[in-house]
């Protein structure tokens, strides 16, 4: 063979093309539109060609049909050629059933001599994965869509799984025909061999360009057979909580294996008549019930998969001798009508419950320091423990309307009615597992001020209210009159002065944000200050960071001056109010705070960020947005 690279196109029957080319070029050929579908292409490389020869073949689209050639010389190298193209080669063509997936086309390098880009298609098929290039980000689009017009075009795999399943369907008024089914289909009942293939068909290809390419999934039916190993596994686990909140984690973040790990609990859960009159003994296969329990309440399958489950459900009831696996069929049939799908997995607290078939307890605090313990399930809503919470503290019939809110020191966020209760409990215990968290029951909108009985919880509420809103300095009135409430404020939880009688921190009772604006009044630099010493960087730098260090001090030392005389001043007037009961204290403090014009508005701090374009950082503004009461 003569030391060239010889490409050999038969365009019509009639007709070859032969070219001779210099080993070291790169070769670009067009064949022309007129090209029959049976064309190919040989590519012969001599055992003295260059590994650097890249080759290069521009085919027009008039076909959806798609390939990966490679093109191997000497030395156990292999050269890409990319094309895009249009007949059926002469190498290996993936076979374009239903269950391939193109990949859309992303920008990547084909390494080359000339060093050009290319964009690239990937065609995932059952064995092989096939990649295509071209320079233009069209044509790419174009064969994407030519080749997902080619696979939807095919009839859809289905799984002798899915058959049965149909056939169950079909059957479902017919007893003995479904027993036959069972008994004769091993696929359908429960095993300890271990499962090598998904019981539903997937899409071929990994997760690799997905949103889930960084949590550690493979591929989708790899996702479906290690499931099965997990759930064989729970048999045997000392504590089988931790698997099972993996696999729900793993339902969760992959949708499309919801209708597999339904179908393979329901496989393992299933039943025939050979062994339903064995005597009463420890179920083994127990553990799949309180998965099942647990899934039911976490996520729901597709409709086809749920039919398939209700009648599984009863299909259990009827023919089971084990009681507790009834019990398990009806618990995981009532929750099917109520579970929406979960935004967290449900907590350590939430599967031992459901394991047992009982409601977990929620502690809800409420303004002041009560507290009540509310029996929640995984369905319970925020406005369904808000009725829960008004009919036990009997404000059932009050005009105001109540809200649950997540609240942490002096900050509070309002729950959203349609919030699911245990996604709330177990977000904030994953967040942050060791902080002050906690649920608390509050007005929400006040509707009616002036009807509240004196006597009634919903006025301690009212009250406490709005002493939160004086504390955050949400509540606008004079120096004055927050001295008057703090000193209103000790007698009504501490009684008459004393002088053996704890006096509590000063941010409880005044809001400290007027402390800190009074003391930044007073120029933090004495009078007669001299200048910053400007000998030198060095000393410049020393100088300015030891002057920094002397005004926090004098900062911290006029703040600690200011609660000195506003505590002074809190004292004298507490002494005044000797005689006081805890009721009239509550309505003086109510009567001083009415004398805002938007007193029983509620009042939120909303966080507002603006990007600055000169430094890139956040600037962070407070507002106070208001829900007026008459709305």
């Amino acid at each position: 063979m003569p030391p060239c690279a010889s490409l050999c196109v038969p365009v019509r029957a009639c007709a070859t093309l032969c070219l001779p080319v210099p080993l070291c070029a790169s070769l670009f050929v067009s064949v022309p539109p007129c090209a029959p579908l049976c064309a190919f292409l040989c590519v012969s490389v001599p055992p003295c060609a260059p590994l650097c020869a890249f080759l290069c073949v521009s085919v027009p689209p008039c076909a959806p049909l798609c390939a990966f050639l490679c093109v191997s010389v000497p030395l156990c190298v292999s050269v890409c050629l990319p094309v895009p193209l249009c007949a059926s080669l002469c190498l290996s063509v993936p076979p374009c059933a239903s269950l391939c997936v193109p990949v859309p086309p992303c920008a990547s390098l084909c390494l080359s001599v000339r060093g050009l880009g290319y964009w690239s298609l990937t065609v995932y098929g059952r064995k092989h994965c096939y990649k295509l290039f071209t320079k233009h980000f069209n044509e790419a689009v174009h064969w994407a869509c030519a080749v997902q017009k080619v696979i939807d075009s095919k009839a859809p795999v289905e799984t002798p799984t899915q058959l049965l399943i149909r056939d169950i369907e079909e059957n479902k008024f017919n007893p003995e025909v479904v027993e036959h089914i069972y008994q004769h289909n091993p696929i359908l009942t429960y095993t300890q061999s271990p499962l090598y293939a998904p019981l539903l068909p997937f899409p071929y290809g990994s997760l690799d360009h997905t949103h889930m390419a960084g949590k550690g999934y493979t591929s989708v039916r790899e996702e479906a057979v290690r499931l099965f190993n997990c759930l064989q596994q729970l048999e045997s686990a000392p504590e089988p909580v931790p698997l099972i909140q993996g696999i729900l984690q793993t339902g969760l973040d992959l949708r499309s294996l919801r209708d597999e790990l339904y179908c393979q609990t329901i496989k393992q859960t299933s039943i025939t008549h050979t062994n339903t009159n064995a005597p009463a003994q420890p179920n083994p296969r127990l553990r799949y019930w309180q998965l099942l329990t647990c899934m039911s309440c976490t996520f729901l399958p597709s409709s086809s998969v749920l039919r398939y489950l209700r009648f599984h459900l009863k299909r259990v009831q009827s023919v089971s001798v084990d009681s507790e696996v009834e019990s398990y069929a009806w618990f995981i049939a009532q929750a099917l009508e109520k579970t929406r799908c979960r935004e967290c997995v449900p907590s350590w607290e939430e599967i031992q419950g459901l394991m047992g078939r009982q409601e977990m307890l929620c502690t809800v605090h409420y303004p002041g320091p009560g507290s009540c313990r509310i029996a929640i399930s995984s369905h319970t809503t925020a406005n369904e423990l808000v009725r829960k919470m008004a009919e036990q503290l009997g404000l059932q019939d009050s005009r105001n309307t109540f809200a649950l809110f997540e609240q942490k020191a002096c900050w509070e966020r309002v729950i959203g009615g349609g919030t699911i209760i245990a996604d709330v409990i177990t977000s904030l215990s994953v967040k942050e597992p060791d902080s002050e968290w906690r649920l608390c029951f509050k007005l929400y909108c006040l509707l009616d001020t002036d009807n509240i009985s004196a006597d009634s919880i919903e006025y301690l509420f009212l009250y406490e209210q709005c002493h939160e809103m004086v504390v955050r300095g949400q509540l606008p009135a004079c120096e004055d009159d927050l001295l008057s409430l703090a000193a209103l404020r000790l007698q009504a939880v501490q009684g008459d002065y004393s002088a053996l009688a704890p006096f509590p921190v000063l941010e409880q009772v005044f809001p400290a944000r007027v402390l800190e604006a009074r003391a930044l009044l007073t120029p933090v630099d004495p009078p007669g200050c001299p200048p910053p010493f400007p000998a030198g960087l060095l000393a410049g730098a020393l100088w300015g960071h030891k002057r920094r260090e002397e005004q926090d001090q004098r900062l911290r030392a006029r703040l600690r001056e200011e609660a000195a005389l506003t505590t002074a001043t809190i004292l004298e007037r507490w002494k005044a109010l000797n005689g006081y009961s805890r009721r009239d204290s509550m309505a003086a403090y109510l009567t001083i705070a009415r004398q805002w014009s938007g007193f029983g508005c509620t009042l939120y701090e909303v966080d507002f960020y603006i990007v600055s374009p000169v430094t890139c950082c956040p600037v962070h503004f407070v507002v106070c947005v208001a829900l007026l009461s008459h709305l």
